[in-house]
Formats: C-alpha cells, structure tokens, sequence
C-alpha cells in the first residue's frame, strides 16, 4: 500500500522570526486563565500504556475471481484478423474475460485484504472487531503490537450491530481490556481511541465525547457515540477507551465526504456491545428479545390528544397476535413509558431495549391508557430476523350503519361498502370509515391522510358511523382539545396513529 509523501514545510530564518514575533505579540496564553490553559489531562501516557498491548490489527483475505478484460483492436469490417482476435480474445476465449486465460474456463483466482482493529476482551484469546472488517473472509489473522501473527477462528458475528467475536490461541499470556460503562459518559469527557488507521498500526488518537444516542443506521439498535478522536479508514473494530483503561466504544463508522477523518466518527457503546459480545460467545449469534408490537412516535399534538403533557414514550399501533405483548395484555393506543425500569423517552428507545433484554425474562411495562398508567408483565420471546410484519386481523368486527358521507377535517368519509372496498383494494380485515377524498391544504392532508385510507379509531374508540365521528369531535372541542387522534389504515391492514387539528 503507498501513501502520499507528506512533504515538509521549509521557511527562511528572516521568515520564521517575523512569524515568530509577530505570534508573541498575538499570544493569547499570557492574559487567559490557568484554567483555560489546561484544557485536558497532562499526559495520556499512563492509560496507552495500559493498554496498548490489548490492541491488535486484523488482517482479513478473501479469495475472489479475477476480472480481465481485454481491448480488441479495431478492424476494418472483413478483415481476416476478426475471427483471430475474437477466438482468442473475446469474451469467451482462453484469454478473455470469461476464460480468464486458465485450462477448462476457470477464472485466474487473487487474495483481496482488507486491514481493521480489534481487542482482545480476555487472555485466553478472545478478540472483538466490526463484523464488515472480517466480513466474507477467508482467513483471518490477528496482529498483536510485537508482531506476532496468530489464526484466527469466528466465532460469531453480528450484522445489525455490526460487531464480531474471534478467538485465537497463544503459547504466550495475553494482554486483556475490560468493558466500560458507556451511560457513565459524559459530553465533554476525554477519549483515547487506538487502531490501525491506514495500515499504521499502533496509532493514539484522543478526543472527547461529542455526543450520545446518534442514531446512524436504519436496524434501530444504533444509539451511538459520537467522537471527534481522530478515526480513519483501519479503525474500524478498534477500542474508545475512557482515563481509566476501560472500554466505553468500538469504533465502528466515520462520517466524511473524503474518506478520512474529518472529527466526526461513531462508536458502538460499550452498554451495548457487551451484550452482543456475550451471547456471540454463547451461542455463535445474537438472540433478541421481542415483543410484538408495532409502534410510532409520540409528536406534541398525540401527546395533547392523549393528555400526555410531554411528548414521550412509544405509542402502540398495532399488537402481534401471536407475540407476548396480546396475553400480558398491551393493546393498540398504548403508550409504552417505561421498559423493565428503564424509562422510554421516545419510541426508536424501546426496540434497543427489547432487543438487549434476554429471550425468556419476564419485564414489567408501564403503559399510559386513557390517562391512566398500568403496570403489564409480559415474557419476551425470541425475535426472529427473517420474521415479516404480521398482519392484524380486526376482531371487532361489526356492521356499519348505512349513514351519509360527511366532511370533517378536510376528508369525506363515509361507512365500508364492498363496492368502495372494491374501488380501493382494501382488505376483508380492514374495519371502520373510508376516506373517499381529502382537500389539498387541509389538516387531514397534512397529516398525509389520502383517498383509500381507512379510519379505525376515534380517540381509542371504534369508528362506527361519520354521523358518530362528528359528534365525537365536536365534544372534544366543547372539552377544550385541539386535536383528535385518529387510528388510520391503510389498504393492506397497516396501521398508524395520527393527531389531527380541531381547531
């Protein structure tokens, strides 16, 4: 690997005196406090010390088909060379791309290697990195800071969290890094993050903590850390240690719109990670819990319509018949405030705290339900990955009443017939009032409501009639609500909360 010549700056002595005085004239230092002065620790020295030897570099190989292509020279059209270059050279020649210039059509065969970080988490030869640093690899070896090459065994990977478990066996003690507790972190704290940036090996960079709970992906278990250390391409699956040693992150992202550092790079914290290193030990995978319930978030017009007072928690719009969540009793309209003691403050925290909680444990949830909290007990179960969105089956089913279509909130809406259900392919399970027409510009247009969308609640209640619907809202306005929650579905049975103005 070549890297650009870092060419030195030279300056003439007249130059550099007149920068110089002109610098002590501009210094700052003299007139700012001592406190300003020192703005971090004296040395980092002890803690690299401490635990350089427990960062290693990874080396992943992969085998691919080497791609060839060859240029056939133009032709003049009838020349007797075409046929020549064309069984030689072309595509499915000897010595063409599909060829590949080896006996029998086998395409030539080259190592690609990829360099990342790790650590070694326990002396008996247990090391973490990013699950993408030795993604479809071949073989594996582990660089320790001596120079020692060791073979690498996976033991389990990780791709939502993007983390990785090797082992490898030594004829010499090992040196090993604890977990840290990354909730202890706080904005402003200083980091040291170590790794192979570039193919360098051994590199310190520090920082701090420039924030918490980024959400950088779309698997909703990211709850990152941000640093402005240094991390460049070679980091990823290296150690964010905290001043006293310990792991609080693994470098795992950075972003840049060259590809190098530019002070902003993520890190899987340590709360987390933990967790997933754990069970990868165990089991050779990640095992989830679940829940079964699909949610949204809680807006400020939900949580006046719901009298919340405060935006939070995850609002319940549908519930997994066949999940924990429909016997332990959670239904649709809930909202989820607190989580095996942990508080949800808005709805992306509970799918992180379900899935940290083991398969199998029995959790209390405190739910808010027509201005009421209740405590429900549910057991979680596993979460299957390959597991598609159930569709809910409505068991409240009932005959609308044959009513006349009304105008509310800039909709027409009016009870299910099968020729509408016809007309906008809504299914059998699908239950309530058809939105048959919505007003541009109007509140139920802002809010996304469309023709074919179907109203299934009214304020947590059934929508059975417009003519019901109306009177409902008209109360809420008597009663001083602004808005009106609305339980909408679309044709295929998915369901979702919206808060439409009254006003």
């Amino acid at each position: 690997m070549k890297f650009p010549a870092i060419a030195p700056m030279r300056y003439s002595r007249a130059v550099i005196g007149a920068l110089l005085a002109v610098s002590l004239l501009l210094s700052p230092v003299a007139s700012l406090p001592a406190s300003a002065a020192a703005r971090g620790p004296d040395s980092l020295a002890d803690v690299v010390d401490q635990v350089l030897d427990a960062v290693v570099n990874i080396s992943a190989s992969t085998t691919v088909s080497e791609q060839r292509s060859v240029q056939l020279p133009q032709l003049p059209p009838g020349s007797p060379f075409q046929d020549f270059f064309e069984e030689f050279f072309g595509p499915n020649g000897p010595n063409g791309q599909q060829g590949g210039g080896q006996g029998g059509g086998q395409r030539p065969q080259r190592k690609s290697s990829s360099l990342g970080s790790g650590f070694i988490i326990d002396a008996s030869g247990i090391v973490v990195t990013n699950n993408h640093v030795i993604a479809d690899a071949n073989e594996i070896t582990v660089i320790l800071t001596d120079g020692t090459r060791l073979k690498a065994e996976l033991v389990g990977r990780d791709t939502k969290v993007d983390l990785a478990v090797l082992r490898v066996k030594s004829d010499k003690p090992l040196k090993a890094v604890k977990f840290g507790d990354s909730d202890k972190a706080r904005l402003g704290d200083w980091v040291v993050a170590i790794g192979n940036p570039f193919g360098l090996g051994g590199t310190v960079t520090t920082g701090i903590v420039s924030a918490r709970n980024r959400d950088i992906s779309d698997n909703s278990y990211g709850q990152y850390i941000q640093t402005d250390a240094a991390i460049n391409k070679g980091n990823s699956g290296g150690p964010l240690f905290n001043l006293q040693g310990e792991v609080i992150g693994v470098n795992t992202a950075i972003l840049s719109p060259t590809g190098g550092s530019i002070g902003i790079g993520f890190s899987v914290p340590s709360t987390m990670a933990k967790g997933v290193v754990e069970q990868l030990i165990q089991f050779g995978e990640t095992r989830r819990g679940w829940l079964g319930v699909r949610i949204q978030n809680v807006d400020e017009t939900i949580a006046e319509s719901l009298g919340l007072g405060t935006a939070r928690g995850a609002l319940v719009a549908d519930v997994d018949p066949k999940g924990p969540a429909k016997p332990a009793g959670i239904e649709a309209g809930d909202v989820i405030l607190k989580f095996d003691g942990r508080d949800v403050k808005e709805s992306k925290d509970l799918p992180r705290l379900v899935g940290q909680t083991a398969v199998g444990k029995t959790v209390d949830i405190v739910v808010m339900r027509k201005g009421k909290e209740l405590t429900k007990t549910a057991r979680l179960e596993r979460l299957q990955e390959t597991e598609k969105q159930s569709k809910m089956d409505d068991s409240k089913s009932e005959k609308n009443p044959p009513t006349l279509s009304r105008k509310i909130a800039g909709m027409d809406v009016q009870p299910l017939s099968d020729d509408l259900r016809k007309k906008f392919s809504v299914k059998d399970s699908v239950k309530g009032l058809i939105v048959t027409k919505v007003e541009p510009n109007s509140v139920a247009a802002d809010k996304r409501i469309t023709a074919g969308d179907v109203i299934v609640e009214v304020q947590q209640e059934p929508a059975t009639s417009p003519d019901a619907l109306a009177r409902r809202i008209d109360t809420l306005k008597k009663d001083g609500k602004k808005s009106v929650l609305l339980l909408v579905s679309n044709a295929q049975g998915d369901t979702r909360f919206v808060a439409v103005s009254i006003e």
